[in-house]
């Protein structure tokens, strides 16, 4: 019997994860291009590490958890906080 390659996942199925992930994702570099925070640059070298190692947007997501919460909390942003808080309680 032949079994299908294990999906990290597969327990998130129907809750759309990803799409949240790419969500908070593209959220993130919006508000870095328009603010300047200490965290800016920190982002900026975690993104370029995320890439090189080839780390999804979740992946990424549930390391940077406290960060982002930081960032997010500093510029105010309560529907990113929302997303993050989300993710955290449902796909992390």
């Amino acid at each position: 019997m032949t079994q299908a390659p294990l999906d990290r996942y597969v327990s998130f199925l129907g809750m759309d994860c990803d799409g949240n992930a790419d969500r908070l994702m593209a959220h993130l570099a919006g508000r870095m291009r328009d603010t300047d925070t200490r965290w800016t640059a920190y982002f900026d070298k975690k993104l370029i590490e995320k890439e090189r190692m080839g780390n999804d947007n979740l992946y990424f997501i549930g390391s940077q958890m406290n960060t982002l919460s930081a960032f997010f909390e500093e510029i105010d942003d309560a529907e990113a906080q929302a997303l993050l808080w989300h993710l955290e309680q449902n796909c992390c």
